[in-house]
């Protein structure tokens, strides 16, 4: 808890003291130290300020000063001791008490801050043993991620931040690291910063230098600056800029100790380095912040945790999001008619926009900065890119290699897929084998090979399938390819109403279309964002996958990587028509520009894939056990009862055979039988399901694999269930109706709306029925 919250007489043990600079420096010195006992001695008439006993002397804090330093109560340390199922019960003296507070105050908060590509993902996975995927593109990491280690006796919690250029409240991004670096109030800051592109990343730091904030910067991706034969004096740096300054190699591992003993070094107070410093922004400038920054401090009750240089600044900046804040003060038209003066006043005297004076101000600071510490290399390190960048992003060239590169993942999806899909095949007919002729016949039998194995055995086959996939995807996504994917579909994407940076929500949803969903906070304009998150569900997940290779296994395998391809471009025709539809009639407004880094190309490191296939491997046998398990089951007894005296008519008598028979109807125009109807309804769930449902109501007791048992699934009058026609049909119908209920749940959280989640659902699946209908009946007229 906080000291503000103990009452008259309490006591506590002081385990931390917030807040930014002089504040917490003057706090500090007033004996309010971690260790040390407060004592609440009496409160003012109107509760506030508040009069505390520390070291022996009394001293008086208003509340809002009182509520950033943490403390334990005795009440808490008793309760902590039993959690941790210590056998000592009661303190038995104060300095027990005391002990507790000072374990529990090392531990330090952290939040890591910076640009987009800087490597700052890398360096959380590294520093906490997380698994999260990092790409080389923006927007990858569109929500705080959090983990937590032990280093040199100190317990860390690690939040990753969103990337973000600046701290302005333009985008997402921006405003989610602001709050929580002035809500959450980390004890200290990791400034991840590429040292391979110095100047841009340090604009964010500036700004972290105007919030007054605890800062370490993290020099990332040091091994790229040797390489191109620069030299940085980081020490001289870390003196102009007021922060510890370490190099550091996510990928390697280097530094990284390092980095933590400073942060540590900064958390108890011991950094020889770590000063607060303003930068210079010249006489009309700084005048300015200081008129504004005078009202601010007129009798404001702002709060110690927020600079009041900062606001003043970001006021002058026109910031959107601090004049909210601002107007919720006491006689704010006050502050605003000083902002607007001085405003007025800047405006004048450089004939700019304040936010433009002050950008060019902080690019002044770091241009300075680094001309004292920076000496650029000889060694053109970004000739490589430039050179590939030629061809990818060519006019005539970029389309047809881009749209190769997509070929040859589902091509090689199918291709070196199958010789493991085949063992796995084989271990499933071997294990169903031995069951079969080991077991008695009966329910339980029944169960074990008709539906787990026939189900779950049905699906998991195609693990090496989805592994494969998400190689290829986490190849392009690391090397930097997938940005340059994004800068050749502008055009295209500006036709339909978006623009580039909606394709990397696209693409990703070729992997799964939740975190596809949830990227697109990253896109600025609302209703580009709304656009782009109702026709994700019709890039083709890779939970649809096991379904088109069961069946361009049996029906089109000796051009498989083609019938693939032409599924997943179909769904990007499909979402491209559909976002034209909802931009000209449903969700109307303002393009806005483009802009997006297009970062070095890098040569991914295989740790980083296979870690990457890993997380989808268990992700998909989480699956297995799981949801298809217990679908499987279902679907097993759903048809298994009631049981029927004639074995002919089990099927239409059991549950599944009367709910199949109701829907068929609806399904038999576009080829399908009520079995196949029951697997897409239980494909609602999750797309595999519909797999894992076919494995178990095609069971056939003479064959046990399932594309065998496809291959001689009959009609009662004796035609093929399934043929190619069928099968087109059917795969159609799969990549675009009804998206899983994960889906269906991100597209409601991140609309605000169950109106969005719902219209979804109706679209998909009519557009579905609609597709499969035409292609089927088509296909009928020119085959009869």
């Amino acid at each position: 808890m906080v000291l503000s919250e103990l009452q008259t007489g309490e006591k506590g043990v002081i385990i931390k003291v917030k807040g930014r600079g002089a504040f917490r420096k003057r706090i500090i010195e007033m004996g309010f130290i971690r260790g040390k006992t407060v004592e609440v001695i009496l409160s003012a008439p109107l509760k506030d300020p508040i009069k505390y006993k520390v070291m022996d002397y009394e001293v008086s804090l208003r509340k809002s000063e009182a509520a950033l330093i943490e403390i334990i109560t005795e009440r808490e340390a008793i309760n902590l001791q039993e959690d941790e199922n210590d056998l000592q019960k009661n303190l038995t003296t104060e300095s027990d008490w005391v002990s507790i507070a000072v374990n529990r105050s090392k531990t330090i908060n952290v939040a890591l801050v910076g640009n987009p590509n800087s490597g700052k993902t890398s360096l959380f996975n590294v520093a906490s043993g997380s698994r999260e995927h990092v790409g080389n593109y923006s927007g990858v990491t569109v929500d705080a991620k959090e983990g937590s280690f032990k280093h040199n006796g100190y317990n860390f919690k690690i939040v990753d931040l969103p990337g973000t250029y600046s701290l302005s409240a333009y985008t997402p991004e921006e405003l989610y690291v602001r709050k929580h670096i002035t809500e959450e109030n980390p004890d200290i800051i990791i400034n991840v910063v590429a040292a391979s592109n110095l100047e841009r990343n340090l604009y964010l730091t500036t700004q972290l230098i105007d919030m007054d904030a605890p800062v370490v910067v993290a020099l990332n991706m040091y091994d790229e600056l040797i390489k191109a034969n620069a030299k940085l004096d980081y020490d001289s740096l870390a003196q102009l800029i007021g922060f510890p300054v370490i190099p550091t190699i996510s990928k390697s591992g280097y530094g990284i100790d390092n980095l933590f003993n400073q942060v540590i070094q900064l958390y108890e107070g011991k950094s020889k380095i770590s000063r607060h410093i303003h930068i210079n922004y010249g006489k009309d400038l700084e005048d300015a912040i200081s008129n504004v920054k005078k009202e601010l401090e007129s009798g404001k009750n702002i709060g110690k945790e927020i600079s009041k240089r900062y606001i003043s600044i970001k006021l002058l900046e026109n910031d959107k999001d601090i004049e909210s804040f601002v107007r919720n003060l006491p006689d704010n038209n006050k502050i605003f008619a000083v902002r607007d003066t001085q405003n007025n006043n800047i405006k004048t005297e450089f004939k700019e926009d304040t936010e433009t004076v002050f950008t060019d101000a902080r690019y002044g600071f770091i241009s300075g900065a680094l001309r004292e510490t920076y000496q650029e290399g000889k060694t053109d390190t970004l000739k490589t890119t430039h050179m590939i960048d030629a061809l990818v992003t060519h006019k005539f060239w970029g389309y047809p290699i881009f749209f190769l590169f997509l070929w040859i993942m589902f091509e090689g999806t199918f291709a070196i897929g199958e010789y493991p899909m085949r063992f796995f095949e084989w271990c499933i007919e071997s294990l169903s084998g031995f069951l079969s002729a080991n077991m008695e016949s009966g329910p339980l039998k029944d169960l074990l090979i008709d539906g787990i194995i026939g189900g779950v055995g049905g699906v998991i086959v195609f693990l090496p399938n989805i592994v494969i996939l998400y190689f290829f995807i986490s190849y392009m996504e690391d090397s930097g390819y997938m940005a340059r994917a994004a800068f050749i579909m502008d055009k295209l994407m500006h036709k339909i109403g978006l623009h580039g940076k909606s394709f990397i929500p696209l693409v990703m949803g070729f992997g799964c279309n939740v975190p596809a969903i949830m990227a697109t906070r990253t896109i600025e304009s609302r209703n580009s964002r709304m656009i782009t998150m109702l026709i994700n569900p019709l890039m083709s997940c890779s939970a649809r996958l096991p379904v088109y290779m069961l069946f361009v296994g049996i029906f089109f395998s000796h051009y498989a990587g083609s019938v693939l391809f032409g599924l997943y471009a179909l769904g990007i025709l499909l979402a491209i028509l559909m976002a034209k539809i909802f931009k000209q009639f449903l969700i109307k407004g303002e393009d806005i520009p483009f802009v997006m880094e297009l970062p070095p190309y890098r040569i991914p490191t295989w740790k980083s894939i296979f870690r990457h296939m890993w997380e989808k491997a268990s992700q998909y046998l989480r699956k297995m056990g799981g949801i298809i398990l217990v679908a499987s089951i279902i679907i097993w007894f759903l048809g298994y009862f009631p049981r029927s005296e004639n074995p002919e008519t089990q099927e239409s008598n059991s549950y599944i055979g009367k709910i199949g028979h109701f829907i068929e109807p609806v399904i038999r125009p576009l080829g399908f039988d009520w079995k196949t109807g029951v697997g897409l309804v239980s494909g609602m769930a999750a797309k595999e399901v519909v797999v894992s449902t076919i494995g178990v109501l095609y069971n056939e007791p003479e064959s046990v694999s399932l594309p065998d048992r496809i291959q001689s699934a009959t009609h009662p009058d004796g035609s093929k269930t399934f043929t190619a026609l069928t099968a087109i049909s059917l795969m159609i119908f799969v990549l675009i109706y009804f998206p899983c209920i994960a889906t269906i749940t991100a597209i409601k959280n991140e609309s605000g709306s169950w109106k969005w989640a719902v219209f979804v659902i109706f679209y998909t699946t009519s557009l579905a029925w609609f597709m499969s209908f035409i292609v089927y009946q088509i296909g009928v007229q020119l085959t009869s």
